[in-house]
């Protein structure tokens, strides 16, 4: 059809094991940016949260969901992002299209359709800069934070980097308790007492990242 496309691929040298193929998958989701990867574990009445992770992570927020259920008592769902970008494509296309059609019901970007109905706070992580995750900012509804490895000048261990950059498993649960605190849903200590719990700021107490594949 000649058409003027073109195709990457991006690849991480880090060995994970990735997640079984959930029931009922949406691969309409998959495509189009994010889909439901872990609905949270008897989530009951329990406070709620999001965590949307992408590539490398998405084990540490399914990690981060099973603690902050353990030991925090918070029901977490975790979504996997397979485009941020696409995400981001998506929604300022339909700006555009609201732009340009003005007395016309708006379409609405398809992350917020997603999200729809999700209860609680944002968490957003990547192993990339904040400024990935953050593309989607304008189009969540919910209270919304980003993670990611923002800086430079600090070469160590995987999982001494991860804690570095405050983007590790224990990061996503600590994160995660401060936006719930903000809204008076769990304990106004809790963020703090979760710095201490996991040494937050000890980078040799980091565990995530830790499969192999040092470059």
């Amino acid at each position: 059809q000649d058409r003027n496309l073109m195709y990457y691929l991006t690849v991480y040298n880090e060995p994970i094991t990735q997640p079984a193929e959930p029931d009922n998958l949406d691969t309409n989701g998959i495509i189009k940016g994010i889909y439901k990867l872990a609905e949270a574990p008897e989530p009951g009445t329990k406070p709620r949260a999001q965590i949307l992770a992408s590539g490398v992570s998405v084990p540490w927020a399914l990690e981060a969901q099973q603690i902050l259920n353990e030991d925090w008592n918070i029901a977490a769902d975790v979504w996997s992002v397979t485009s941020w970008n696409e995400l981001r494509r998506d929604g300022l296309a339909a700006e555009e299209e609201a732009f340009l059609n003005p007395g016309q019901d708006p379409r609405t970007p398809f992350v917020t359709q997603q999200l729809a109905g999700a209860h609680g706070p944002v968490i957003a992580v990547s192993d990339y800069m904040k400024a990935v995750p953050d593309q989607i900012r304008q189009f969540i509804p919910n209270d919304f934070a980003s993670l990611g490895a923002d800086g430079f000048g600090f070469s160590d261990t995987r999982q001494a980097a991860r804690r570095y950059f405050k983007n590790d498993t224990h990061s996503i649960v600590t994160k995660t308790l401060q936006l719930l605190a903000q809204r008076g849903e769990v304990d106004a200590q809790a963020p703090a007492q979760a710095i201490e719990k996991y040494r937050l700021l000890d980078v040799n107490a980091g565990t995530t990242g830790g499969a192999g594949g040092e470059s």
